[in-house]
């Protein structure tokens, strides 16, 4: 359970293949698919009560962030992925 102004935690779930943030008892995710060295970012969900929050945007900069670490290039399967690298373009070199 996160309280108004406690940090999101996201955390790696590479067996699910997606990163994961629990937050008032809902789960919100970013899911992959690691095709060789192409972390293809699927879909991310975020509870509609949940929304407005950052949640979305904590989970796919970790996600990029790892693909980072990992050299591994992205392609942003999903719509919001897309929209989040254009807006900062600082991760626009992980395209795949």
């Amino acid at each position: 359970m996160n309280p108004p102004g406690n940090p999101i935690t996201v955390r790696h779930n590479p067996a699910g293949h997606r990163f994961e943030a629990e937050v008032d008892g809902l789960l919100s995710v970013a899911d992959y698919e690691l095709r060789g060295t192409d972390l293809v970012m699927t879909h991310t969900l975020v509870p509609a009560q949940l929304r407005g929050r950052g949640i979305a945007e904590k989970l796919v900069r970790a996600a990029l962030e790892h693909a980072r670490s990992e050299r591994l290039r992205v392609v942003p399967a999903c719509s919001y992925v897309g929209g989040f690298i254009e807006r900062h373009p600082e991760f626009r070199p992980l395209l795949g």
